[in-house]
């Protein structure tokens, strides 16, 4: 990568778009950008109750305490034959033990038998021990002929035995609250017969669309519009990262829509604008913000997707996407996901980025961090990006690249680093 020190806080592609049109001001870097909107980003505290089968992925909301053993009682953990130790002490290859066979028990059930010396159980693994064994014989130690099993290999007390409570012990915190429920934690729960789970809340997500040009779908595209992308790819990806969508009518661009729809929008957890695609609709949409609340940031460093928007009205952040369907997206990627990952409670989204060389050389912009999605093709990153307004950059690609601020060209054959979707 081509790489030059530069001050990303100059106002790059900040010239006015025609007369009467404020430029968008001087753009702030998007890691200043994003740790302004995480400082602002207020963890739920709602919380409710839901069935066992339904919490998965929830976020614990109190500390689950053992109310009891697990296992609840002593078990075998091998199939075999229960025993009492000191009968096999003597057993070795060539001198084996016999012992008589005086019951079989299956899973579930309980012995009958009264446990007396020189005497076994066929027994099979997760079964109670019977009272009076102290230890299990592997199954493949012994022969049997008959009712006579001869053991060849000894075994000391509570050998091949799972003790009661060696999973779980009654009255331990088992699960903290605030981790994130998975399969096996729902097996713990499971397992404590647990039924219902405390959980917090998922966050719901007002998603508002604007601008002139679109139109809701279902209704016929007359000349000059498109539909509208933004309500849905935004939606899933708010599903897809614990949050719960809310898709508002189309906002119209005017200071009066614009007021109305977000103190609307103010009885959500989150806000979130998309489009104003022009400067002349992004500036209603930043004066109806100040007019209500405080606008933090207008405008980051990153391409695609520089008119982003960061607000507080009532205490309530409102985050305003660009309106071009590939620069909304990798912005919701970007900033949505971690804002709402951190409202939800989630942990930070990890996934291991992977080393791929670049397909063809790439000229960045000096100034602007670039997200450049990319497919993979024949162990290469190829570069998918069309232009903002073509949602198929995002559609057919993987994942995206970054490219710094300061690189403005990475070379073919350059590896760079692959972060999947």
């Amino acid at each position: 990568m081509k790489d030059h020190h530069h001050n990303e806080t100059h106002g790059a592609g900040a010239k006015a778009h025609g007369s009467g049109m404020k430029p968008l001001k001087t753009l702030i870097s998007l890691e200043e950008g994003l740790k302004i909107l995480l400082s602002l980003a207020k963890p739920i505290e709602r919380k409710e109750i839901v069935p066992l089968q339904e919490a998965h992925g929830r976020v614990l909301a109190r500390d689950v305490l053992a109310e009891m053993d697990v296992p609840p009682f002593p078990r075998a953990a091998m199939d075999g034959y229960a025993v009492l130790a000191e009968d096999t002490f003597p057993a070795g290859t060539f001198t084996p033990v016999t012992l008589e066979l005086v019951e079989v028990i299956h899973a579930g059930e309980l012995a009958k038998e009264q446990v007396r010396k020189g005497i076994c159980i066929q027994i099979a693994t997760g079964c109670p021990i019977p009272e009076g064994t102290d230890a299990v014989v592997m199954v493949e130690d012994t022969e049997a002929e008959g009712k006579a099993i001869r053991v060849y290999k000894p075994v000391y007390p509570r050998q091949n035995v799972s003790p009661q409570g060696q999973d779980i012990s009654k009255r331990t915190v088992i699960l903290k609250e605030g981790m994130l429920l998975s399969p096996g934690r729902i097996g713990v729960l499971a397992a404590l017969g647990i039924q219902k789970v405390e959980v917090y809340q998922k966050p719901r997500v007002a998603v508002i669309p604007s601008g002139n040009e679109i139109v809701p779908l279902g209704e016929s595209l007359s000349p000059g519009k498109i539909y509208d992308v933004n309500s849905y790819t935004l939606s899933t990806l708010i599903e897809e990262h614990g949050g719960i969508p809310t898709i508002f009518p189309i906002m119209e661009d005017t200071l009066e829509a614009v007021h109305r729809t977000v103190k609307e929008a103010l009885a959500y957890d989150l806000v979130v604008l998309s489009g104003g695609s022009s400067v002349g609709e992004r500036d209603v949409m930043v004066q109806a913000i100040e007019a209500m609340g405080e606008v933090k940031f207008h405008g980051i460093a990153v391409k695609p997707g520089k008119p982003t928007l960061c607000g507080l009205v009532e205490g309530r952040l409102i985050i305003g996407m660009p309106g071009y369907p590939t620069s909304c997206l990798t912005n919701g990627y970007g900033f949505l996901v971690p804002v709402l990952r951190k409202v939800a409670r989630l942990p930070e989204r990890r996934s291991s980025p992977i080393r791929l060389p670049l397909s063809r050389r790439v000229v960045s912009t000096i100034g602007r961090h670039q997200y450049l999605p990319v497919r993979i093709e024949d162990g290469e990153a190829v570069p998918a990006f069309k232009e903002s307004g073509a949602i198929t950059s995002m559609a057919l690609a993987d994942g995206w690249v970054e490219i710094p601020a300061n690189v403005d060209l990475v070379e073919r054959g350059e590896v760079v680093e692959v972060h999947l979707f």
